[in-house]
């Protein structure tokens, strides 16, 4: 027999909590994470007028180096929900290839012009800016809730399904009761940890130093991959500011930081020569961020009433800043499968096993692309102090479009349901 939660579970059943609690709100869908994932998945049951409370640990979406991409799958998502010419309003840039240069050859790795879209291109928009704007949207609908420094701590179970959560924030202890709990709480999910799920693991050859540098008027825009000798250089236009990726072997941010600012600066130079002029800029290690590169996803996604999307569910290299992307597709067939039963007030366990299955085997395939890259070229330049040459097949046109789809639109893309 299926598991199934419904709306209505008696008295009998609620525990006593543990804390003094202030309040105890009730909904259709609690979601907890407010990034791409979670505020997609939000806006789109607001919009069909499933009731919805949206919980974010922190108090804006201000964060620095989160992923800035907008690929053309996504764009297509926003004109399917009518909002691509709205949100394309805001400052952006476009990205139309993703080019590699060593100090021998320019190949361009992947070329969106010629994508049959009216989005050929990657949408180059802060994190912070896009999810300002979907949040506002939803906004619109009075069947939405957007609770901002909301620190979830604890899942509500009774006889094992999950019906809600209890959060710490505004003053004290909140309690959620909801049909359904949505976690989309990102790479490090409170949610997954909470309710113990598995995980397959792998580790990929590399870590990443983010950090900015501005940008200037004579200089190219969208993005270029820089390879030198042991060193990977990314940048990314952020309109005044590059948002710079310096690529190092797993584990060898110690190594990095007893050599010192000075000896940093200089082998990004090595790379980009360009930036001598600007290098400067880069003064102190609080400018960096470091990102410990993983690719994983869940055994299983979800449990009655419970269901993980996004990087809560598969967390991505960074390789392609197909990440965003992903989840934004989790959270689009996610509103698919479930808007019925949400409505019809219960959330059977074969639904949310549905959710998994159409987006199971695209995320298997794309962090194979993600390793191959990593393994061809990635680790091929970390662990060697020679230059890189360029795989043949990369100067193939026919073969350029392979990683051209596969970035921009993944395997079998979502698309709202209508």
């Amino acid at each position: 027999m299926a598991s199934h939660l419904t709306s209505n579970p008696s008295p009998q059943e609620m525990p006593t909590p543990t804390h003094d609690i202030l309040d105890v709100q009730t909904t259709n869908c609690c979601i907890v994470g407010g990034g791409p994932a979670g505020a997609v998945l939000a806006l789109m049951l607001a919009r069909q007028g499933i009731p919805v409370i949206l919980l974010e640990a922190h108090k804006d979406f201000d964060r620095d180096f989160r992923g800035d991409t907008i690929h053309p799958s996504v764009m297509e998502i926003m004109e399917e929900l009518g909002l691509a010419e709205k949100l394309l309003q805001l400052p952006h840039a476009k990205m139309r290839q993703i080019r590699v240069r060593t100090p021998e050859a320019s190949v361009t790795l992947a070329d969106f012009s010629h994508l049959k879209t009216r989005y050929p291109y990657i949408t180059m928009l802060p994190q912070a800016r896009f999810l300002e704007f979907i949040t506002t949207e939803a906004q619109k609908y009075p069947n939405f809730q957007l609770v901002m420094g909301a620190n979830v701590q604890e899942l509500i179970e009774e006889d094992g399904v999950v019906r809600g959560v209890r959060y710490r924030g505004h003053g004290g202890w909140h309690e959620v009761r909801a049909i359904l709990t949505v976690g989309a709480d990102g790479r490090h999910s409170r949610l997954r940890q909470l309710a113990g799920f598995e995980s397959i693991q792998t580790s990929p050859p590399m870590d990443v130093l983010w950090f900015r540098l501005p940008k200037q008027s004579g200089d190219y825009e969208g993005g270029i991959g820089r390879i030198g000798r042991g060193h990977i250089v990314v940048m990314l236009d952020r309109g005044d500011q590059w948002q710079m990726a310096y690529v190092i072997p797993k584990g060898g941010y110690q190594e990095i930081r007893a050599a010192g600012m000075e000896a940093l600066r200089k082998s990004i130079v090595e790379v980009v020569p360009e930036l001598q002029d600007r290098i400067q800029h880069l003064q102190d290690w609080q400018q960096i961020a470091f990102l410990s590169v993983e690719s994983s996803r869940l055994v299983r996604w979800y449990r009655p009433g419970l269901l993980l999307i996004g990087d809560a569910a598969h967390v991505m290299s960074p390789v392609g800043g197909v990440g965003i992307n992903y989840a934004i597709q989790d959270a689009v067939v996610a509103a698919n499968v479930l808007s019925k039963p949400l409505k019809q007030g219960h959330v059977e366990l074969h639904e949310l096993a549905k959710v998994q299955r159409r987006r199971e085997l695209p995320t298997r395939i794309i962090q194979a692309f993600q390793s191959f890259i990593q393994q061809q070229i990635f680790a091929r330049v970390l662990n060697s102090n020679q230059l890189l040459q360029l795989p043949g097949w990369l100067r193939l046109p026919w073969l350029r479009e392979l990683p051209a789809r596969l970035v921009a639109y993944g395997v079998f893309p979502a698309h709202v349901k209508t």
